[in-house]
């Protein structure tokens, strides 16, 4: 009775020792998430690197507790764990030519982590795919679209990956003017409102340069493309378009700026070339 009662105590304070382990591991975790984000020295970025980093290794640290306390169970429990170490390593060797596309996965991970790509909470596009990032492992990457669907994407399959939120934004105002209206009227005025807009108290800090008003860009069928440009704080340019928009319609309608629309217009022609009508816009 004796000798069954040591190897169960023995095995009682492992489970205890390793549920203590992971406890503290995620105690560990939530204190270092807290000092990060208190710290206010630290770029956002680099915030977010390192919460990454943290989440990463509270999960290789709680896989690492449980399996030398399963060991160590075996072990007490008579069971000779040399094979078995042996056995898994075979059995490692053949899963991993076998699942070259997990390993992939989980350097791919390791890379995106260390050269930091991405983070959680960064907008990214990987292929076809666009949102938010909501988590990161060293296997894949959850990003969450504006439908509010969820992508998970295996980090080996990250090949051409474009960060909309890396360091600072721009936030790009293309505005459609008419071909009857004066260029240069049209660029002073939307240059007023750009140096205006950068002037207002709730909008001034979401900015790092002043917007520049360019154009034309391009000259489209119906309309003369100008385009005012912003760089913003990162993730901030969604935000910095949508009220520059709305400044920019409110001084077109207080100026008479015409913004045109897609038109047609039919001239038709009688016999000998003289006209029969007034031209059809449509």
């Amino acid at each position: 009775m004796e000798e069954f009662a040591s190897p169960l105590i023995t095995s009682l304070l492992i489970v205890a020792l390793a549920v203590l382990g992971l406890v503290l591991a995620q105690l560990l975790n939530k204190y270092a998430q807290r000092a990060i984000r208190s710290a206010e020295q630290l770029h956002p970025e680099r915030q977010q690197q390192l919460l990454t980093l943290v989440q990463a290794l509270r999960w290789a640290v709680n896989i690492l507790i449980m399996g030398l306390a399963l060991m160590m169970l075996l072990s007490r429990f008579g069971v000779d764990v040399t094979p078995l170490l042996t056995s898994v390593g075979i059995v490692g060797l053949a899963v991993g030519l076998g699942a070259q596309t997990l390993i992939k996965d989980l350097i791919g991970g390791l890379l995106i982590l260390i050269e930091n790509q991405y983070a959680v909470g960064d907008s990214i596009q990987v292929g076809e795919i666009s949102g938010r990032v909501e988590r990161l492992t060293l296997r894949a990457t959850y990003l969450r679209d504006v439908q509010g669907r969820l992508h998970i994407i295996p980090n080996g399959e990250v090949r051409i990956v474009s960060n909309m939120t890396k360091e600072w934004s721009r936030a790009l105002v293309e505005v459609g003017v008419a071909y009857e209206e004066d260029l240069d009227r049209v660029l002073d005025v939307l240059g007023r409102v750009a140096e205006t807009f950068a002037q207002e108290s709730e909008v001034a800090p979401l900015l790092l340069e002043p917007p520049q008003v360019v154009g034309p860009v391009s000259l489209g069928d119906w309309a003369v493309t100008v385009r005012v440009m912003v760089k913003t704080q990162p993730g901030q340019h969604w935000e910095v378009a949508r009220a520059l928009q709305r400044r920019i319609l409110a001084a077109c309608e207080r100026e008479g700026i015409t913004l045109p629309y897609p038109r047609q217009e039919v001239w038709v022609r009688g016999v000998g070339g003289r006209d029969e009508g007034d031209a059809e816009t449509r």
